[in-house]
This record gives structure tokens, sequence and C-alpha cells, in this order.
């Protein structure tokens, strides 16, 4: 089933943050219908920085094309602001859709962007990011890749214009609108109130973040249809890496650590080493 198919029906669809094809994997053998693949996670973890606007388009897409080469899940990926004009977004939206994505993400903030939770962002005229929307969906090469709509006017503009701000991304193009960081559940609802029934809503659950944390079945009663994790992988693992290098540090083996790790047999079992092999001696000594 395709993300758009997906997403016409009643269940919310959860889209953890994946960065990488181990994470991506392991999110897939979970059970997820659909992975997002988030700017964020990438900037931490390839190069150890924040979410500020420094991960370039190649690093996105080059993480899409292993991730897309791992699984077969539709993945969300973060576009950010298309990395400049709709000139740019228009590149941007043919690099990503032949590395395999399903659906952009690209949002109104200047360039460089930061994060949706972070303060003093700027955005681009309402105008502009109208135009770079319809720029991306005249450039995607089939209509079965989505584009979202984010905006981030809540904590620039206020909340009326964060609302203004989607009607107008709707009327360009949108498949699904991504209203940054509502900070309360009446704002929430207020967004479904109006949007929910026209075009799929997402919804951002970050860990400590402006908007209330809510499981995917109070979203779903609320009006969204997507709820995605974007950085919680990495928050997870940052913390269990920083407790596993200590730990290694004060006692020179991996030993009173070992009950929180996999060995070397449970790791390749979890990524399906036996199998591979299996799958590469099947061609073992062919000559056509």
């Amino acid at each position: 089933m395709g993300l758009r198919d997906r997403l016409a029906a009643d269940e919310i669809l959860v889209a953890p943050g994946v960065y990488d094809g181990l994470t991506a994997a392991l999110a897939s053998q979970a059970g997820f219908e659909a992975l997002y693949l988030s700017g964020a996670a990438v900037a931490y973890t390839r190069l150890g920085r924040p979410d500020i606007g420094l991960s370039t388009s190649s690093e996105m897409a080059d993480t899409m094309a292993l991730i897309a080469d791992r699984v077969a899940l539709p993945v969300i990926i973060d576009a950010d602001t298309g990395f400049g004009n709709a000139l740019n977004a228009q590149r941007t939206m043919r690099l990503y859709e032949r590395a395999g994505a399903s659906a952009l993400q690209v949002e109104d903030q200047t360039y460089p962007k930061r994060c949706g939770h972070l303060s003093d962002k700027t955005l681009i005229p309402r105008s502009e990011m109208a135009g770079k929307i319809a720029a991306m969906a005249d450039a995607r090469a089939s209509d079965d890749t989505l584009i979202i709509a984010r905006t981030d006017a809540i904590a620039v503009e206020g909340f009326d214009a964060a609302l203004e701000r989607a009607e107008a991304y709707v009327t360009a193009g949108a498949d699904a609108l991504f209203i940054e960081a509502p900070r309360s559940r009446d704002q929430m609802t207020r967004i479904t109130d109006q949007f929910a029934g026209r075009l799929p809503l997402l919804a951002n659950m970050v860990e400590g973040g402006a908007t209330p944390i809510s499981t995917a079945s109070e979203l779903q009663e609320l009006g969204f249809s997507i709820a995605i994790f974007p950085g919680g992988i990495v928050r997870a693992l940052a913390r269990t890496a920083q407790d596993y290098y200590a730990s290694l540090h004060a006692h020179g083996s991996n030993t009173p650590f070992k009950q929180r790790m996999f060995d070397f047999d449970g790791l390749n079992d979890v990524i399906g080493t036996d199998a591979m092999l299996a799958e590469g001696r099947k061609w073992e000594g062919a000559d056509g």
C-alpha cells in the first residue's frame, strides 16, 4: 500500500525517527508501517552537531538511499527549507525522490533553518513558501510522492498567522500539513477543527519540546493522521552510549555492561547475517 492510500485510512500512522540502515531495520522489525528520516537526527549522528541547518541535501539523500536499500517501508524525509529558493526545492524534490523517499516535508523558515522547538526562528514570506510548494509539485516525477508543508509561524507570527499560512499552503498544492510546535491541547484542537478531513495532519512529538506529548491514540482522537517521533531514537541511544563509554572507561571491560548489549551472535541475528550469507551463496559459481 502506498503512503497516500495508507493516509486515507482511519487509523493514525506512527512514523518513528530513523537515521541509518540499522535504525530503519530495527523499526521495520518492530512492526511500523512507515519511517521518518529526520534532518535533526542526521545532524546529531553524522555531524555530532545541533539541528541548525548544517546538514546538506546530499548527506540526507545519501542516507535516504541507504535506508531504501535496507527496508521497503515508505519514508517521510525532512527536506528542511528545500535548501534554498523554489529552484533549489525542485532539485531537492528530484534528488530525494530518486533516493527513494515517499514524502518530502518542507518548511517556511529562512535558510539556514533551525529545529522547530528552538527559539529565534525567522520565516520567508507566505507567498514565497506557496510558490516553493507549487514548484516542488511541478518537479516531482510521481504524484504518489507527497509534499508535507510545514509552518513554523506559531513561534514567530502567532497562532492565527500559522493557520493563515497553512491555508495558503493547502491552496498551493500541499498533500499534508504540519503546523509545528502548538503549545497546548487547545491549539492542537483548533488545528484539527480547521483542517481535519480536508487533508492529512502531522503531529510532531519531541521529548522536552513545546508541544504536549500525547500518545498516538490521543492524537488520532484529536484528528491527526500522522504522528512522528523524530529524534527519540537518538536521545535514547545517546543516553545509552554515554553510559556505555563511561562504564568502559571506568572498568576497562564491557563485562559490567553486557546485560545492556547484544553479544556478537545476537547482533548478527538481528541484522540477518546468516540469511545474507546464504543469499550470497546462491550466486557462487553461477556461469550464466
